[in-house]
């Protein structure tokens, strides 16, 4: 608006006008803030595959938007329950991250409405492949991407001097029974029959004599 100021010699003069207020800007609250933090991929975290189900020791972050006390990390217990705050107990093993955040916000409305929750793997334990016998680093390795029977021995710091890399095998269970899958290792490094390098299955061992 406007606004005409009398001068002493009887002159009206338009006085300056002060800038309106500007509204400041929505911030979002502390604690959504934090849950954003919480949610947000860490240079850590695995690259979960498509469909992934979660398992046994995998460790799993649930974020609330809305209410950060009710956020957590969580490990998956060998029963397949993991524990959170008020809701307490929830069975999460075999339930893909979806599926287990459509749980929880169908849990939470006991407490709460229009729970906004968000559920990252942190760690993939459960998905294990084993290999023993004549290599450098035997042990349990994370299978957190498609990884072959070579890929393995690499990662296990190869073959050793006195490996007989022509009678190595991949035990595997297979609905319910035992099974052995033949794997030559010079056969498979001079390009032959590559359909021996197969990949790897949670819970299958290469065992190198």
């Amino acid at each position: 608006m406007l606004v005409l100021v009398a001068t002493a010699a009887g002159a009206q003069t338009p006085a300056p006008q002060t800038p309106a207020a500007q509204a400041p800007a929505v911030q979002p609250p502390a604690a959504a803030a934090a849950a954003a933090a919480a949610a947000a991929p860490r240079p850590t975290d695995p690259a979960v595959p498509p469909g992934y189900v979660i398992g046994t020791d995998d460790v799993l972050s649930i974020v609330y938007w809305k209410d950060k006390d009710m956020s957590a990390d969580a490990q998956v217990r060998p029963d397949g329950r993991i524990a959170l705050p008020l809701i307490n107990e929830v069975h999460a093993a075999g339930l893909t991250p979806d599926q287990l955040r459509e749980k929880l916000t169908e849990e939470s409305k006991k407490y709460m409405e229009d729970a906004n929750i968000t559920v990252v793997v942190r760690q993939i334990n459960s998905r294990k492949a084993f290999i023993t016998g004549e290599v450098n680093k035997p042990g349990p390795y994370p299978l957190t991407a498609a990884t072959t029977v070579m890929q393995l021995i690499s990662m296990a710091g190869g073959l050793r001097e006195y490996a007989n890399g022509k009678k190595i095998i991949i035990m595997r269970t297979e609905n319910g029974r035992s099974i052995s899958l033949p794997f030559n290792y010079r056969e498979v490094t001079s390009g032959k029959r590559l359909e021996q390098n197969v990949e790897l299955k949670p819970g299958d061992t290469v065992v190198v004599p």
